[in-house]
């Protein structure tokens, strides 16, 4: 199982967020900074998010993570604020392994046929963000029908991967809630990746018995509460 330390960019500086809340961000100073310190503790993939783009500010912090996908070489899958096939083609270009289309792919779902036929289903990921087990879409404050329709329908139209975000538990370091985690990855295919309420080591195995291709360690990661080298240890 690949585990997947996070890079969210707000404002030029690497930040956590808690419930996906601007006013809640921590900031962690230089994000190619901390991205290499993930690196040299073992890591060989980043999830980076550019959190002003999920904010409407698309071309925020583009040079930024451009040089991050440069200077790295690693595995990247890349989120936030992509909203148009422009957007998505654009950010492929720069060098990324992979996108994730969340609200987008909700409200134009044939954005992943499209995306997916050019650059390859390897490259096209799929947010499942997923309250009370419906898909939220617009800073999460909207849902938009059942998170297991939505994945199966993401698969049928071409996406390689897909993202599940467990919005009930993201940001508050309480462990993941596997049950919803499973249903999912019964119900396709492809590789799922999953973030939030990742904190500790037994979560990484549960999610790796679950049959997850990967996790993604995000606030609890960056407050100590799990450490990197046993989170990667456990996984393997």
């Amino acid at each position: 199982m690949r585990i997947f330390p996070a890079v969210d960019i707000l404002g030029g500086r690497c930040v956590q967020l808690v419930q996906g809340k601007r006013e809640s961000a921590t900031a962690y100073g230089d994000p190619l900074t901390c991205a290499r310190r993930w690196l040299d503790a073992g890591a060989d993939a980043l999830h980076v998010v550019n959190l002003d783009g999920a904010f409407g500010e698309s071309a925020k912090n583009a040079d930024l993570i451009r040089a991050l996908v440069k200077e790295t070489g690693v595995e990247i899958e890349l989120g936030g604020g992509i909203r148009s096939v422009k957007d998505g083609t654009r950010w492929l270009e720069t060098g990324v392994s992979r996108i994730i289309l969340s609200t987008f792919a909700i409200k134009e779902p044939e954005s992943i046929r499209t995306l997916s036929r050019e650059f390859g289903s390897d490259r096209v990921m799929a947010g499942v963000d997923a309250k009370g087990g419906e898909v939220a879409i617009h800073g999460w404050q909207e849902t938009a029908g059942d998170y297991i329709g939505w994945a199966q329908k993401f698969e049928q139209l071409g996406a390689g991967y897909l993202l599940y975000t467990n919005v009930d538990v993201e940001g508050l370091q309480g462990g993941i809630a596997c049950g919803p985690v499973k249903k999912l990855i019964d119900c396709v295919k492809i590789p799922v990746v999953v973030a939030g309420g990742v904190s500790a080591r037994a979560d990484v195995a549960a999610l790796k018995d679950a049959g997850a291709y990967g996790a993604v360690l995000g606030s609890a990661l960056y407050s100590g509460k799990i450490n990197l080298s046993e989170a990667l240890e456990e996984s393997r």
